[in-house]
């Protein structure tokens, strides 16, 4: 399965992701005309994709991909080459005197530290969802830096889909596809037990799907 998600290429084969989207839709209820509308909102407020610079940045290099469980902050020893973080986790780095190389949001952790990261060369790879319109007006013209467009539903031009659900393993599938030499995952405790039913089902959806690329968690 690796082996074919690596050839085809997400941005280009949009259905062979679309079976496992509409599984996550029917399992959360959520709306794919909501998700359509927030990719065109996204598409619209875009004046720029740095996916190029994200591409170097990845192929033929090393990733580690930080996720934002707890743990993160006792496996930052285990970092190598290229740094990706989920959301949050770039606070973690920074508080760490580590900047992400590229953070993964859909804005509901984005700061002005974000931004400054951003200012700073990290490529902000925005998501776009149903219920995040809101914060894509707000923040997406205030990243002056380098930043790529991603949805879940189908690509647009200048709109990716690289293949993932949440940040974390939106990262993960990102590096894959990119061509990563290896990808070392830290910051990801799928078992945790002490969240909401709705961060429940988004870890149980993560494991699942990175299975598929050969990232057993």
């Amino acid at each position: 399965m690796r082996k074919l998600f690596r050839l085809t290429g997400f941005t280009m084969n949009f259905e062979i992701w679309e079976p496992y989207y509409c599984e996550i839709l029917e399992y959360f209820g959520f709306d794919r005309a909501q998700d359509e509308e927030a990719a065109r909102l996204l598409a619209s407020l875009m004046t720029r994709d740095n996916l190029l610079s994200l591409t170097a940045l990845t192929c033929g290099n090393d990733v580690t991909v930080c996720g934002n469980a707890p743990c993160l902050k006792d496996e930052l020893q285990k970092i190598q080459g290229v740094v990706f973080a989920a959301d949050a986790a770039a606070e973690v780095l920074d508080a760490h005197d580590i900047r992400p190389d590229a953070v993964f949001t859909d804005l509901d952790g984005a700061s002005d530290r974000l931004l400054e990261m951003n200012e700073s060369g990290t490529i902000v790879v925005i998501h776009a969802h149903g219920d995040n319109m809101p914060l894509l007006r707000y923040w997406v013209p205030r990243f002056k830096g380098p930043v790529v467009a991603t949805t879940q539903s189908a690509p647009l031009p200048h709109v990716h889909n690289f293949g993932g659900f949440s940040d974390g393993d939106r990262a993960v599938f990102a590096a894959d596809e990119l061509g990563a030499g290896h990808i070392t995952l830290i910051g990801f405790d799928l078992d945790d037990t002490n969240v909401d039913p709705m961060k429940r089902g988004k870890l149980f959806w993560a494991r699942k799907l990175l299975s598929l690329i050969g990232h057993a968690c």
